[in-house]
Formats: C-alpha cells, structure tokens, sequence
C-alpha cells in the first residue's frame, strides 16, 4: 500500500498536499507506468482522510495527464513519454521580509492630512478612480503642477507639455526612448550614477562632462560631441554646485548653436534653504529646448513614486507619435489625491516647514 505524510504540505488543502505527493512519485518514476492506484476508499482509510480527498486528488491527476482510468478497474499511472527529471525542484517557499525603515522623523510628512483627502478624495472621484487615467496623466495633476510652478518658480507650462510617470528614472528612459537610442548623452561627472545607469540600460551612450565650482566645465562643453545634456543646475549631487547666470547661459547657447536638448534635472530645487532658487533653464529658454524634470519623492516621500517631465513645444508632436501608446504608470487616486493636495495649497506649506526646518539647522 502506498502511504503519504500529508503534513509534509501544511498550508495546501488535503487533496491538493495528496496530489503533489503522487505527481511527484509518478514523475520520479516511485509510481511505474501502469501501476494500479488503490480504490478511493481504500487510500482515504489508509490515510484517514475523506473519500472526497482522494477522488479530488485522482480527478485533478487525471485532468493533466498524470493518470488515467479503466472502466471498473481503477486509475493506472499513465506512461510518461519525456524523460523524467533526476530531481524535482523543492517547493518550500523562502519568504522575503523588507528591510527595516530608515525613516528621517524630522520629514514633516503629514499622516492626518493624507488620511483626511484620502476620504475626501474617494468620495470626490468615485468611479472616476476606476478609469484608466490618459497616458501623459490625469489633467486635475497636470493643472495643479503647472499651476503650482507658475506661483513658486515663475514658470509658464501649459499643463499639456506636462507627462506624469513613476518617479524620475522611469522618465529618463522615457526621454531616451522619445530623443533615440542613437544620440549621445552628455551627463555630469561627478554625478548621480543612476542617470548614467537607465541611459545605458535603455540603450544610450553616455559622455562624462567633468564640473568645476560653477556646473559643467566652459572648455569640457565646447569639447562635448553631445546630442543631449543633461544637467542638475541646482545643488548637483554630489558635489552640491549650483550653476550661476552666466553658466546657465552657456548651456543654452551651446544648445540653441547645435539644435541640441538639454534635460534640466530639478529634484532639488524645493530646498533652496533661503529665498527662491535661481530661476529654471527652461523659463529662460521660453520652453525651446530645454525638457524640465523633476520628481516628488524627495520633496514628500520616497515610496511617492511620481514625477513629471515639461516637454518643449517642439517635442510635444513627436512624444504623441512615439510613446502616446503608453499607459500612466502612476494609479488615478494617487494622482487625484497629490492633486488635491497640491492645490488646496498643503503641498507648500510642508515645503515652508521643510525649508524653516533647514534653515534652523544651519543655523546652529
């Protein structure tokens, strides 16, 4: 008589934990072709099961093939025509557990105030959280972003020009796929590796443009053989330089003499601890060639994976053709919910408080 330790499969049903166990013998070649499996009820006494377990476990052995039934005469192991593996795969399962959070206390991050418009914008949206949002993002979002530059950075984007994905490296591959793969891209060095990284990763060749105090070297940039560059004219990581006027100036110039585009990497911009930071490459170019970038995962929280890029009038054309057949990466209520905050005006009051905070650290 055959015998199984169904303990072996704690946490499958009965009839499924008998099922592996003989699919696994009948593979291993335990149970031969041919050989006739014991009645229902003789197997579920034997075991102390149910006959109900054992006429599942047969049925579903029987539906793949494993077995096969003789009218009044029983299941029989069916014949295996491929080679049996020498060894089955384990099925214990190695549980992930995620890292411990290594949360900074001071962010200010406003746990009441998300719960409430959380509420609030279910019952606002309703269904209307159940569609698809448009692939360059829901309009409430790109209003209230375009709306909200206007009055802190002075900054004119139609709310059109504005594409919402999942965080800043999701839309650096997306800028390589709309510019082409073909293109070299100019970057910082040193630089914040994981721009080099997705360019690489989408396809795209990279040219390291060495900084000095004030951005990315005069003499480096008249050198450069780049298509594109891409800058962090404010507080670049690592070395926290911020380009002044006059150097700001040149990359427009270098970009406007050779039809270039230059990526404007503003991540940092909300923490211009006094005053306003200086005024963005893509106000002073008028939106011609400078494709604006920035990213709410610092300015809120890192687990916010939502960031929006401004594109030129001139690629706005280009990026429908090209890459309008994606879908949104970021959930409707997740654009709604940063929407309402950022417009009922709770977005930059956490910012002032993030900049008081700053300026108190300082200070000491």
């Amino acid at each position: 008589m055959i015998t199984y330790d169904l303990s072996l499969y704690p946490n499958l049903p009965k009839y499924q934990a008998l099922y592996t166990l003989m699919r696994e013998d009948i593979l291993a070649g335990v149970l031969t072709s041919g050989f006739r499996l014991p009645s229902r009820r003789t197997l579920a006494e034997h075991l102390d099961v149910s006959t109900a377990t054992v006429d599942h476990a047969y049925q579903q052995l029987a539906a793949e093939g494993y077995i096969h039934s003789r009218e009044r005469s029983g299941y029989f192991v069916a014949k295996m025509d491929a080679p049996r593996p020498q060894k089955l795969p384990s099925r214990a399962i190695a549980l992930c557990s995620d890292p411990e959070p290594d949360i900074d206390n001071s962010s200010g991050f406003e746990y009441s105030v998300m719960t409430k418009l959380m509420r609030e914008v279910i019952a606002k949206y309703d269904r209307v959280l159940l569609q698809k949002p448009p692939h360059n993002g829901c309009a409430a979002l790109r209003n209230a972003i375009a709306v909200h530059l206007l009055h802190t950075r002075g900054m004119t984007a139609q709310p059109a020009d504005i594409i919402v994905g999942a965080g800043a490296e999701y839309l650096y591959g997306l800028i390589v796929q709309l510019l082409g793969r073909d293109k070299l891209f100019g970057i910082e060095t040193p630089g914040y590796d994981k721009i080099r990284a997705v360019y690489e990763a989408n396809g795209a060749r990279c040219e390291f443009l060495p900084l000095d105090r004030d951005g990315i070297s005069s003499e480096a940039l008249r050198r450069s053989q780049a298509d594109v560059l891409h800058v962090t004219p404010f507080h670049s990581y690592p070395t926290g330089v911020t380009a002044p006027a006059s150097r700001r100036l040149e990359y427009l110039a270098w970009a406007a003499a050779r039809g270039a585009v230059l990526i404007e990497d503003d991540f940092d911009s909300e923490f211009a601890a006094k005053g306003l930071p200086p005024e963005t490459l893509y106000s002073m170019d008028g939106g011609q060639n400078v494709i604006y970038l920035n990213t709410f995962s610092k300015s809120l929280s890192p687990s916010m994976r939502i960031g929006y890029m401004i594109l030129p009038e001139r690629l706005h054309a280009l990026y429908e053709e090209r890459l309008g057949f994606y879908s949104c990466t970021v959930p409707a209520f997740d654009q709604y919910l940063l929407a309402e905050y950022i417009s009922r005006g709770f977005f930059e009051r956490h910012l002032n408080r993030l900049r008081k905070r700053l300026r108190e650290k300082k200070g000491k």
